[in-house]
């Protein structure tokens, strides 16, 4: 369950029930298209997988949970229909995660920006560190975090989104995203964050399935429509990330 390391990679490692998915990137975790999709490949086997009870989302190294979309595919986009196509991979993984039977576990240990703070918000219950400071940095670069919207909405709701999107380039801490429900507790420590992730996940194995899949059901109510509607905002993101003020402050993002 591997992708080629140079373009970063997806691991899964199962144990007791509780499958553990581990993503990564040399450049803070970005998410290059290929790492994506194999990412949604993966939460839709875990889910279909009668051994795996639980699920764990994690990255490797200390300080960066997620960078967000790889800077190194946007700047190469060059038509609309590639820009939907890089686009619907978060959406793919965000569905993937939604429709997904089995809970899943965000264990985010450092900084996440833009799909890296969707990815947090379609968890089912997010453990952090202090260190885990959020950004939605889409608008800086000329388009906008319509995607991963729904998710991040979901969870913090229409005002704290609002002041993450807007305002994007002010990094927002830990225990904003505690307080504005993003994550359900913050760590002082790694050490502890995943004391409590591997707690957590050894009670959830030993739970009724099929009474946390109806749990899952009714906590993702009213999100049926969300194949449709994060493909739409694909179209729209794929779109945008084709002007010049795009090319351009993601060339001069990279450079810093």
């Amino acid at each position: 369950m591997n992708v080629a390391v140079n373009q970063g990679g997806v691991e899964v490692k199962l144990n007791n029930s509780i499958a553990t998915i581990t993503f990564f990137h040399p450049l803070s975790n970005s998410l290059p298209g290929k790492v994506l999709s194999k990412l949604a490949e993966t939460i839709t086997e875990l889910g279909e997988d009668d051994s795996t009870k639980v699920i764990v989302l994690k990255s490797e190294g200390d300080r960066a949970f997620c960078a967000g979309a790889s800077f190194d595919e946007l700047i190469n986009i060059s038509d609309a229909e590639t820009g939907k196509v890089f686009f619907s991979g978060f959406a793919n993984v965000i569905n993937a995660m939604r429709t997904c039977p089995k809970f899943i576990i965000g264990r985010i240990q450092g900084k996440a920006v833009g799909g890296g703070v969707g990815l947090a918000a379609a968890v089912d219950y997010c453990l952090a560190t202090k260190f885990a400071a959020i950004k939605l940095s889409e608008l800086a670069i000329g388009i906008g975090p319509f995607v991963i919207e729904p998710a991040v909405e979901r969870k913090v709701g229409k005002s704290a989104f609002g002041a993450l999107a807007i305002n994007a380039s002010e990094w927002r801490d830990a225990n904003w995203a505690l307080n504005n429900g993003l994550y359900t507790d913050v760590f002082e420590t790694t050490e502890l964050l995943d004391q409590e992730v591997e707690s957590l996940a050894d009670r959830l194995s030993k739970y009724n399935p099929e009474a946390m899949e109806e749990l899952k059901k009714v906590l993702w109510k009213g999100t049926d429509h969300w194949d449709d509607l994060l493909k739409e905002r694909a179209v729209t993101s794929g779109s945008l990330v084709l002007s010049e003020f795009t090319k351009n402050a993601i060339t001069s993002f990279k450079k810093k």
